[in-house]
């Protein structure tokens, strides 16, 4: 078949409100897949990515969220892409793989050549060309992005091992007691229409083994389960339509040539925490200066503020000339950002006014928040540690000259005195 004729299609795994609770307060008011990282959604990112794929017939999207709350997006993402975008609900949870299979006759409905899988919450330029590329030459199942990180930091994740000749997937390990290797699985995956019959492999198996596992089996998995699989496991079987893509695919493919790696070499974040969004935040606001650079601010301060570094400006925003913004700023729609302020680090977002002089430093605004005259939203911007960015969640009022330090404040409060190292409830 020549590869004028042959589609592939890309599904986006997006979660669902029992996912992602490390995110509050600010999924309390919308779906984690839909706050903004440099001005845009958080799944637009890997969605606008994959436009870039030759012959893309269409984008799944598939999550536990009520259909109703991505419904606006999708019509307008496909609208603004060309591109169709469906939303499929899961009716419980199924693993990555599992809710791949679920919805295989969708997916599988335009006969694509490849498939792409990608997580929403991670934060990478997403070569989805390039991958697919790598993978033809490779000629097996499944390629994965993987990336290197620090020896210290390689255990959160799914470590692997690759044929540094070949690219071939070797072993595979999610989250290992002992260090394996410093390359870990970015979650960006490109499979052939056969990772179909592996996950059906998977699940014939469990229910020819009448779901019996081996009781070292379970203990040594039980460690790093979610309370979901640890219930399943502890009636010692997991529903034979449960298939993880980690632990149930990957690990057994490896080393049978049919699994194999893309290394890249750009960025790569997973985004668990609202710190880490503000992190991410900066670098797709950096990569926008090569791949979009229209939809970055400029301004000397004369006619409009003065700008420094990567900053988004939603159009509908208002800042006066006199404030100063930047580096690594996104402020979202109807914004009104008065004199004088100055604001470094931060997400600021919708609806949200900020009075003359205030400042915001490595903080996130939530909607209709309210910064008062010489006020103070700061932290000391690390985004691991708990309190290291300041949180604003929904509606919140700090009163004029209030200074609120390293704290996270959740919906609908006011501030009308300084506050440092809390959790404001």
């Amino acid at each position: 078949m020549g590869s004028s004729e042959e589609r592939v299609v890309a599904v986006i795994m997006v979660g669902g409100p029992t996912k992602g609770t490390r995110f509050r307060p600010l999924s309390l008011n919308i779906p984690k897949p839909l706050f903004p990282l440099a001005g845009q959604p958080m799944v637009h990112h890997p969605i606008s990515a994959c436009k870039r794929i030759p012959n893309l017939a269409q984008i799944f999207l598939i999550g536990f969220y009520e259909e109703r709350e991505f419904a606006l997006y999708v019509s307008s993402i496909s609208n603004e892409l060309k591109v169709p975008v469906r939303y499929l609900k899961e009716d419980k949870p199924h693993g990555s793989a599992g809710g791949l299979y679920n919805f295989r006759d969708l997916i599988m409905e335009d006969s694509p050549s490849h498939i792409f899988l990608l997580n929403c919450d991670v934060c990478c330029s997403f070569p989805l060309p390039e991958m697919l590329d790598a993978h033809r030459k490779y000629g097996g199942i499944g390629t994965i992005l993987v990336i290197k990180v620090s020896a210290e930091s390689a255990s959160q994740f799914g470590e692997l091992v690759a044929d540094p000749v070949t690219n071939e997937l070797l072993h595979y390990t999610e989250k290992p007691e002992t260090f394996v290797s410093d390359r870990i699985n970015c979650g960006v995956y490109v499979f052939t229409p056969d990772i179909f019959t592996a996950i059906r492999g998977v699940s014939t198996q469990r229910k020819d083994r009448g779901q019996l596992y081996g009781f070292a089996d379970m203990l040594s998995n039980l460690r790093r389960m979610s309370s979901f699989e640890a219930l399943q496991y502890a009636t010692r079987s997991l529903p034979s339509d449960f298939v993880r893509l980690d632990q149930d695919i990957l690990s057994p493919l490896a080393g049978k040539k049919q699994l194999y790696t893309y290394e890249n070499m750009d960025f790569w974040e997973q985004i668990k925490t609202p710190g880490m969004s503000l992190k991410c935040s900066a670098l797709y606001l950096a990569q926008f200066r090569i791949t979009s650079p229209h939809l970055l601010a400029s301004g000397n301060g004369t006619k409009s503020a003065s700008v420094v570094g990567d900053v988004y400006i939603h159009p509908s925003a208002k800042v006066h000339p006199t404030a100063k913004i930047g580096p690594n700023v996104s402020i979202s729609a109807n914004a009104r950002i008065g004199p004088g302020v100055r604001l470094i680090n931060c997400i600021i977002l919708d609806d949200v006014e900020i009075k003359e002089n205030g400042i915001v430093i490595h903080a996130i605004v939530g909607w209709k928040s309210c910064i008062g005259r010489w006020s103070r939203v700061q932290a000391e911007g690390d985004p691991n540690a708990k309190l290291g960015v300041t949180i604003l969640g929904e509606a919140v009022t700090v009163e004029d000259e209030v200074v609120v330090v390293n704290s996270i404040v959740l919906p609908n409060k006011t501030l009308n005195m300084s506050v440092q190292e809390e959790i404001i409830l």
